[in-house]
């Protein structure tokens, strides 16, 4: 018996949004753009770049649409904070 692949989900970041409030689309757009590593600054020729927060495989951009797959991103809001340290209270 063939496994069936689970269904992609690609939503617009205000379908996102309507759909998880918790993240406005300000907030979805922030993470979006800095999905990827990007140069920062150029000083004496020598480029500092920030790199991305891991968001990139989530994203789809098709001419100026930006879509979401929505578990991709689900899951990578669920591994944010594995690693960290417990906070202190």
């Amino acid at each position: 018996m063939k496994e069936v692949p689970p269904k992609i989900s690609w939503l617009t970041v205000a379908q996102f949004n309507v759909k998880h409030p918790a993240f406005s689309e300000n907030a979805l757009r922030a993470l979006i753009f800095a999905a990827k590593p990007r140069v920062a600054a150029v000083r004496n020729g020598v480029e500092t770049v920030l790199p991305g927060n891991g968001l990139a495989v989530a994203i789809r951009r098709i001419g100026r649409r930006v879509l979401i797959n929505e578990n991709e991103f689900l899951n990578w809001v669920d591994q944010q904070g594995r690693n960290a340290p417990p906070a202190h209270r």
